[in-house]
């Protein structure tokens, strides 16, 4: 039986569009259809919602999807009749990721939330009810620790994690039902930081930078104590008490990059995708920084690479 990784040229990427690169954007997906790309999932800055409608209609084949859409920014109604357009639009391609995000988001967008699994379990309760919004698309949740992971296996149809531990993972998907897991059509999604680069430090240092962003959640150190790195989270937390920010980032350890993200020559990143295959991941969705420039560079690096 042919295996994900071996359905395409590519693995799934994210992607989203900064204000002055949409056509530029949309050209980069057009040229990941043309090389078999596995998917592209939207991230939650920018219009997620938005550049999904425009790979719907400017893509044929391509798998696209938020990842994820946070469920606080609009009205559910709203929510409703944008996943069914974009259900109908992209001829059922379409998966609609949806998270409740963290603490600082929320704070910074004014939103009002409340307990995340029941506004989860609330929100997609009124989502299927929602009148006249047509059919659904296939609903993922955004998890990380057992709880959420366990409500993706109860009522979605796949779940979603970001910047996961791979040597956890057998541990986060034993907690979903066994029939969920034997469903091919179940979606098991990881958003990895990926950077690739010859110079094994540079890289490592790109994702380190992005990852000291998450290391200040509390939920996430959660997860990653959970997943064993409990030495490295004490240090990062030695770090935020102190104020010490170079701290934080020197308590990640090279060990702990590679079980959370790929980085280094394009060999290395190609064999460290087929251990995310191999734990369980259905579609990694490989999310590109470069050494040597922004988004663009990065896709360039990734083409090259596979």
């Amino acid at each position: 039986m042919t295996t994900e990784a071996e359905k395409h040229a590519l693995p799934a990427v994210s992607l989203a569009a900064m204000p002055g690169r949409w056509r530029a954007t949309l050209e980069l997906a057009r040229e990941l259809e043309r090389r078999d790309c596995a998917g592209v999932y939207c991230a939650s800055f920018g219009d997620g919602m938005g550049l999904c409608e425009a790979l719907a209609l400017t893509t044929e084949r391509l798998a696209i999807g938020t990842a994820i859409a946070i469920i606080y920014t609009r009205h559910v109604n709203d929510w409703a009749q944008s996943a069914a357009t974009l259900h109908e639009l992209s001829a059922g391609r379409f998966h609609f990721g949806v998270g409740v995000s963290h603490a600082p988001v929320h704070k910074r967008m004014g939103l009002q939330t409340g307990r995340p699994l029941a506004d989860m379990r609330r929100f997609v309760d009124e989502l299927r009810a929602v009148p006249r919004a047509g059919p659904m698309p296939p609903l993922v949740l955004a998890g990380l620790r057992d709880p959420m992971v366990r409500l993706a296996g109860e009522i979605a149809d796949g779940v979603v994690f970001a910047n996961a531990s791979r040597r956890h993972m057998a541990h986060s998907l034993s907690v979903l039902p066994a029939e969920k897991l034997a469903d091919p059509a179940f979606f098991v999604g990881n958003m990895i930081p990926t950077c690739i680069s010859d110079d094994i430090a540079a890289a490592a240092a790109v994702t380190r930078k992005i990852l000291s962003s998450y290391v200040v959640l509390p939920n996430y150190r959660e997860y990653w104590k959970a997943a064993g790195w409990v030495d490295e989270m004490a240090a990062v937390e030695r770090g935020l008490a102190s104020g010490d920010r170079e701290a934080v980032s020197r308590a990640l350890s090279d060990r702990w990059l590679e079980d959370t993200t790929l980085f280094g020559p394009a060999a290395k990143v190609r064999e460290g995708l087929k251990a995310w295959y191999a734990a369980g991941v259905r579609r990694p969705i490989l999310v590109p920084s470069s050494t040597a420039g922004g988004q663009m560079k990065a896709f360039e690096e990734l083409l090259a690479a596979f």
